[in-house]
């Protein structure tokens, strides 16, 4: 499994050569998951979920 996402990581940052910079970015930190999936580190404890949503949101009467 490690060559798995070791491949898929190495092939995201060869796209990400000729990629417009906001894809570049996109596929960098694509590659950066694969890289955490590899070292045993899972994406999902990095990235702390939000539990609520923020109250801007909610801040209006409701009525459009």
């Amino acid at each position: 499994m490690e060559e798995f996402y070791r491949g898929f990581a190495q092939r995201a940052r060869d796209l990400a050569e000729n990629a417009d910079p906001f894809t570049r970015r996109r596929l960098l930190d694509l590659a950066k998951r694969y890289d955490l999936k590899i070292n045993g580190s899972s994406y999902a404890r990095i990235q702390s979920p939000r539990a609520t949503p923020p109250n801007v949101l909610f801040s209006g009467s409701g009525e459009s």
